[in-house]
């Protein structure tokens, strides 16, 4: 099941991104539990990122490690800023292979609800004001993702479109400058400003 979920070339691409763990704290008479397996903590987190299992319902079993503990090092990791190394890496693999359309990028925004709150929610204008939160997306010309932020359900997507941009990784690939600027910029009306037009003219 490990190989379905995780292929050894994967592994190879997201193991030299991890921060090595640290036991100088480790009392060595009473150390407490053997630190979790990387590998195995990650086939985890890939398995319910897919499968869509909540955290506390993902069982230990001989793959991975019991849910709280794959959140735990989900979250560690995201703080040492792997997953956006990795989301880079990809993109300049892309680059190499000549798959990302920089012709032009869509942008666009999604809500959700978010129930239990917390520092990225406010009232949804499109659920009767209920916690919510917000995606917003930037894409190539063929819907590869570029840039992803999170806010508020009441944030305008127009005052998100500068931050997308700049939150595209400088993408390495090809020999000279690493590419991170579309040609052109498309969206619905909620991205329509005149000041905003000048703006994304000035930056080319």
């Amino acid at each position: 099941m490990t190989k379905q979920i995780v292929s050894d070339e994967l592994w190879e691409w997201v193991e030299p991104l991890l921060p090595r763990s640290s036991l100088k704290n480790r009392n060595v008479q009473y150390a407490g539990r053997k630190r979790s397996d990387n590998r195995k903590v990650f086939t985890g987190i890939v398995f319910a990122l897919k499968t869509g299992i909540p955290w506390e319902y993902l069982p230990a079993t001989s793959e991975w490690p019991s849910g709280h503990t794959c959140l735990r090092r989900l979250k560690e990791w995201h703080r040492a800023g792997v997953w956006e190394k990795f989301f880079a890496k990809l993109l300049g693999e892309l680059r190499t292979k000549k798959k990302i359309d920089w012709r032009r990028a869509i942008v666009d925004s999604a809500s959700l609800r978010a129930p239990h709150g917390g520092p990225k929610t406010g009232p949804s204008p499109v659920d009767r004001r209920k916690q919510g939160s917000k995606h917003h997306i930037m894409t190539d010309g063929k819907g590869i993702p570029l840039a992803v932020i999170l806010t508020a359900a009441n944030r305008n997507d127009v005052t998100q479109l500068l931050p997308l941009l700049e939150k595209i990784p400088n993408i390495p690939g090809k020999v000279g400058r690493p590419q991170r600027r579309p040609k052109k910029v498309q969206g619905d009306r909620g991205y329509d400003s005149e000041p905003l037009r000048k703006d994304l003219k000035k930056r080319g």
